[in-house]
């Protein structure tokens, strides 16, 4: 596997995101060591919530939700997904699965950082990935807040908004990250605030990751990732622990992913679920507010 790593200097100047990352390193399944980059801040000794990315973004989009977070007194892990941020970035598209992203993830948050009671927050690929580690190991979550998100198995047809979401990432000649972002707000970013997305993909050598992942969420039965989702779902559909949806207002590809969470996970029961105001990036749209809601979450669910 050959792997890429971002220079540092692209990461220099980031507005209103002054965090220095940890590092976490394991061997992959070929033995190719890769590196994970984590944000870790607040209180060792604060209930721990586990921020996780989407597609095409970082732990950088999480930057206006952490100082509300830590103020709270909790403790923040944001990683950056293998591919994205600064963490490593495999070069071929076909190194990426779905399940070589939940085991990335497991190796460095478990078996790496040794995380346990963990409040999860996740947003896009956050939640297809999150929400796997919750049914896969479930006694190291408490709580799970899931945010425009889902989690598919191929039985059900996939949106039109969706498809055409895969079809251009598969093909457009431009692909990038921080127009994506933008495009996917309702609110306007700043220039260096798109620059900040862009940072982790000095050309499209760096991309593979980006591009690849719209077509490894799964849109058919027989997708190789379809089974794992069934059996998470089976998970969930027994999970009692509090499990709250807050969803945006706006976003086209998510769209009533909260209803089908509620109807099926009964530690949503009740919970006061919430509706934002914003696009598919909730966290650029309303992160002050979102995070508001999580700490209130945490601070009102106890530990089971």
């Amino acid at each position: 596997m050959q792997v890429l790593r971002t220079p540092e200097e692209r990461f220099a100047a980031l507005p209103d995101f002054p965090y220095a990352p940890v590092y976490v390193t394991f061997d992959a399944d070929d033995g190719t060591p890769l590196r994970v980059a984590v944000v870790d801040e607040g209180p060792a000794d604060g209930e721990t919530v586990l921020l996780l990315h989407g597609e095409p973004s970082w732990s950088f989009l999480y930057r206006s939700m952490i100082p509300v977070l830590t103020a709270a007194g909790l403790r923040v892990v944001a990683p950056d997904l293998v591919g994205f941020g600064r963490s490593d970035k495999p070069a071929d598209p076909a190194d990426y699965s779905y399940a070589r992203h939940v085991e990335w993830m497991r190796q460095a948050l478990f078996d790496g950082l040794g995380l346990t009671d963990l409040t999860l927050v996740g947003q896009d690929w956050g939640g297809l990935i999150g929400l796997r580690l919750v049914a896969e190991h479930p006694d190291r979550f408490t709580r799970v807040v899931a945010a425009n998100t889902f989690l598919p198995t191929g039985d059900q047809p996939a949106g039109d908004a969706f498809l055409r979401w895969q079809r251009f990432a598969r093909e457009s000649p431009r692909f990038d990250a921080g127009w994506v972002v933008q495009g996917a707000c309702t609110t306007a970013l700043p220039d260096e605030v798109v620059a900040a997305y862009d940072a982790p993909f000095p050309d499209d050598a760096y991309k593979a990751g980006a591009r690849a992942f719209p077509e490894l969420v799964p849109t058919r039965p027989d997708d190789p990732a379809a089974a794992a989702n069934r059996a998470a779902w089976e998970v969930l559909e027994r999970w009692e622990k509090p499990f709250l949806t807050a969803f945006s207002d706006g976003d086209p590809i998510t769209r009533g992913g909260d209803r089908a969470f509620q109807a099926r996970v009964p530690g949503t029961r009740g919970l006061p679920h919430v509706t934002l105001t914003g696009g598919h990036f909730l966290q650029e749209d309303a992160g002050p507010e979102l995070a508001a809601v999580v700490a209130e979450f945490v601070g009102s669910a106890p530990r089971t």
